[in-house]
């Protein structure tokens, strides 16, 4: 796993329509406002993305550094999720191999434009959530 100075940040795609749900299903449920986010087209979010080793133009994985290191594809998801309250019940879901879990992830990451959609730009976030996104 990589390491980064920064904790609790979610690296998603900006302009990929699920993943900016993601971001808005995160933030609601974070009742305790834990994690932050970066698009992956930002500054920031290129930065980290580099560190890990995804490729900006083309990302196949969200990220979370959560307790200083990287947790990408269904490791990454299934971190947050079991963080969020509520949600703890999901760490049952890494007793599934990370193989088969990854493969799923991946399907649904090489075919999210085609199935959710794309956005023009990265989504802009509302006043409430502004405060959590790096840039």
């Amino acid at each position: 796993m990589t390491e980064w100075p920064d904790d609790d940040v979610i690296l998603f795609d900006g302009v990929c329509v699920f993943c900016s749900r993601w971001v808005r299903f995160v933030a609601t449920r974070d009742e305790a406002a834990r994690f932050r986010f970066t698009p992956i087209q930002s500054p920031y979010g290129t930065r980290l993305a580099q560190a890990f080793g995804i490729d900006s133009d083309d990302p196949d994985t969200n990220a979370v550094v959560h307790g200083g290191a990287a947790h990408m594809k269904s490791d990454g998801a299934l971190t947050v999720l079991s963080l969020l309250p509520g949600w703890g019940w999901t760490r049952a879901l890494f007793a599934v191999p990370k193989p088969l879990r990854d493969a799923v992830y991946g399907l649904v990451a090489r075919n999210r434009y085609r199935i959710f959609g794309r956005y023009d730009a990265c989504f802009a976030p509302d006043a409430a959530m502004r405060a959590r996104v790096i840039e």
